[in-house]
């Protein structure tokens, strides 16, 4: 068998396809894998990809007793790109499963593209919109992480009880993810009596914040960040050299390690901001710090952050689900994948972020952890857990009947008013 290699753009790593031994009696298993590396999201997808590649050490490249051959599709983060990606893996190439996208708004795209591929089953990368499967769901679309809305749950009850923060305004990248994350916010906020006083939107790949740095109200208790990537760094680097100096609340993607491990003192005035999401980097847990040290083994250094990112960790489980169900199945994809999606449906994973279940509409039920960024002894940013929200499901523990008449998340969705 020959050994491929696959090296995606700017990584630094390869992708070791197949190994040593006799030739395989099966076909091999071909994987389309969808990541942002382009644009302002680059770093992101880098990661996701460095969380596969550590899943597929895991499994040594194999499942069922099949090779998995893989070919990536790089995206810029936008619906369009990601369309295109996931037509060429699977109508050129042939791919039995696609895992990704990464971004919001690319994975309400990927989501309707599955259902014009039925022959083909669809993993999530680590997109968080809500819609993706809140909203009229692909029966061969798998999401094995939270959405932006769960990865918010209780960091408002934790910046309005324990921070006393009354008031807050939110800055976001203007697209469905920060919606969803900003929705999960305002819904858990407003509900313990708190106020959002307003809500700014910038285009995702802004490079000059000024006007947005000069428009900050000053007459609230702290400001919501929903910045990723590019925007994050721009956005540090131009608010302390105009003498910022409020108090953030950080979205999930605001305190990653893509943002942390950046180069430049801006990132330091993210020390002390209180976040939430779907891992926390001082979490003891054995499993956690296990992945951790498999991610730092994989990887030199210079080629990957201190600690996985949430990327990393998405796509390492969404390529764990897959794998560990084609095991269990002996890699039996025939009849319309029938084995492998109800294995999928019914797994439960015991992943190093917590256990995740799917829940009728295919979508994680999962862990979310409360953190604050804080300065390590090694000198590096790091996300310490100050708690655990077990079991959050997308209905965020309203009754499904009433949270259905809230409205999809967008600009101004939620209201700021308590829904129970």
């Amino acid at each position: 068998m020959n050994e491929k290699l696959i090296r995606a753009a700017g990584l630094g790593i390869a992708l070791t396809l197949g190994g040593a031994g006799a030739a395989l009696a099966q076909d091999p298993i071909k994987v389309g894998l969808l990541a942002t590396l382009e644009g302002t999201y680059t770093v992101l997808g880098e990661d996701g990809v460095r969380g596969f590649q550590v899943a597929m050490n895991k499994f040594n490249s194999m499942a069922g007793g099949r090779e998995i051959e893989v070919v990536i599709g790089p995206t810029d983060a936008s619906p369009d790109s990601a369309i295109r990606a996931a037509r060429k893996v699977v109508e050129q190439d042939g791919v039995d499963i696609v895992i990704g996208p990464l971004s919001g708004s690319e994975g309400i795209a990927i989501k309707d593209y599955a259902k014009t591929q039925p022959h083909v089953t669809f993993i999530n990368g680590i997109s968080g919109a809500q819609e993706t499967t809140y909203v009229d769901p692909a029966p061969n679309f798998f999401r094995f992480n939270m959405d932006g809305a769960q990865w918010s749950s209780g960091l408002a009850e934790y910046i309005y009880n324990e921070k006393g923060y009354r008031s807050i305004a939110t800055i976001g990248e203007d697209y469905s993810f920060v919606y969803t994350q900003v929705f999960g916010l305002v819904l858990e906020f407003c509900g313990l009596g708190g106020e959002v006083t307003e809500r700014q939107w910038v285009p995702l790949g802004t490079k000059d914040f000024a006007s947005i740095i000069a428009a900050l109200p000053e007459d609230v208790d702290a400001i919501y960040l929903g910045l990723g990537g590019g925007d994050a760094v721009n956005f540090l680097n131009q608010y302390l050299q105009a003498g910022g100096d409020a108090a953030l609340i950080g979205g999930t993607i605001m305190v990653d390690q893509t943002v942390l491990s950046s180069k430049g003192p801006a990132k330091k005035a993210l020390i002390g901001t209180p976040a939430s999401g779907p891992q926390a980097d001082s979490w003891d847990d054995p499993k956690w710090q296990a992945f951790v040290k498999a991610y730092q083994d994989a990887f030199p250094p210079d080629k990957r952050f201190p600690s996985p990112s949430l990327l990393a960790t998405g796509y390492h489980n969404a390529t764990t689900a897959a794998l560990t169900v084609l095991n269990d199945i002996g890699g039996d994809l025939s009849d319309g994948h029938e084995k492998f999606r109800a294995g999928l449906a019914a797994l439960e994973l015991d992943a190093p972020n917590g256990m995740i279940k799917l829940d009728g509409n295919r979508q994680a039920i999962g862990t979310n952890f409360v953190t604050e960024v804080v300065e390590d002894e090694n000198g590096n940013l790091v996300n310490e857990l100050v708690k655990i929200i077990p079991n959050v499901s997308q209905t965020l523990g309203l009754d499904p009947d009433v949270f259905a008449t809230i409205g999809a998340p967008s600009r101004e969705v939620p209201e700021c008013k308590a829904y129970m």
